[in-house]
């Protein structure tokens, strides 16, 4: 079957599509026909760790398309359904933290960059009947991620106001579009005045420049809730936007792994600061109720060719695009 994997050299120079072998489910397993897959930061990331083995290692974590086999013991699936996949290995119940064990589809497993995959039958889901196949392939992880960081994390409740550093990524264009469902007012922030427009029209109530003063542009407003995936280029910033007694959840480290935190401004504002990353089963079944309940619908930047999965790849390197990338896989 045709996959992209990355082999040999670190980084993007290690992208190839080429033949991989496929295989049938086991006990407990499911095989899934790909129809379309959605690629995430994290793929950039693992181009560039260490690995033990040279072999080719076909990447993705998101994927939606058909069940063509299963295997002993398997139950409640059969052929020819229609699914999407939960990229959260090992983490069936919600929980403070990922159990021991927890690995997220695609490397050191085989992704879902490819014509099929095998997982384990808990890890895929009906899919939204509502979605396309485009938009139910770039669904899993960023709004499995979302969702946590909204809800069990933040803990977001009507009427609350959210700000949402560095929109135009999947997580935060899921975010924004979950906050917004849930009857919170949203504002976010971009450097990009093209993507401060396009947020608008998905319907954020303010988006500020990123590069300016945040308390002028805001009027001196503050807010209850801060979910961050920046950074230290943009934390303090973020930090003086916060109600006493706020949140500041945070998922990523775009600008770089550390902050500094001024412990008085902290401790006096009685904040809270709370780390989250992916979720469980349990919220990725509570994740896809919320989005079909609300009809809410993936921001598509652009869907490639498998084929031409590389120039996905340097698209989003580049920090060009606006929601998910897509690849189409049939």
């Amino acid at each position: 079957m045709q996959a992209m994997v990355h082999q040999g050299t670190k980084g993007l120079e290690g992208l190839k599509v080429m033949e991989m072998g496929e295989r049938e489910p086991s006990k407990g397993e499911v095989k899934v026909a790909l129809k379309n897959a959605g690629l995430n930061h994290r793929d950039l990331r693992v181009l560039f760790w260490d690995r033990s083995s040279e072999e080719p290692t076909i990447l993705g974590s998101d994927g939606a398309g058909i069940v063509e086999a299963v295997g002993e013991g398997v139950t409640g699936l059969r052929s020819g359904e229609e699914v999407i996949i939960n990229p959260s290995l090992g983490w069936p119940q919600k929980s403070e933290a990922p159990p021991e064990g927890f690995e997220i589809l695609g490397v050191p497993t085989s992704g879902t960059f490819a014509r099929s995959i095998v997982v384990p039958a808990e890890n895929v889901e009906p899919k939204p009947a509502y979605l396309s196949w485009e938009e139910a392939g770039v669904l899993p992880l960023a709004a499995l991620t979302g969702y946590r960081a909204v809800f069990t994390r933040g803990q977001l409740k009507d009427g609350e106001h959210v700000l949402i550093p560095g929109i135009g990524s999947g997580v935060a264009t899921f975010m924004m579009l979950m906050a917004k469902a849930a009857g919170a007012r949203v504002t976010v922030t971009s450097r990009s005045e093209k993507k401060r427009q396009r947020a608008l029209d998905l319907g954020a109530d303010a988006a500020i420049d990123s590069n300016g003063n945040w308390g002028e542009q805001m009027d001196g407003e503050k807010v209850d809730l801060v979910i961050d995936s920046v950074g230290p280029a943009t934390f303090q910033q973020a930090l003086d936007r916060l109600k006493p007694g706020g949140r500041i959840v945070n998922f990523g480290e775009t600008s770089g792994p550390k902050v500094e935190i001024p412990l008085r401004p902290f401790f006096i504002g009685q904040f809270h600061f709370l780390g989250t990353t992916m979720g469980s089963g349990e919220e990725f079944k509570e994740m896809l109720r919320f989005v079909e309940a609300h009809q809410i619908r993936p921001a598509l930047d652009r869907v490639y060719p498998l084929a031409e999965a590389w120039d996905a790849f340097h698209r989003m390197n580049e920090g060009k695009q606006f929601g998910k990338i897509g690849l189409k896989i049939d």
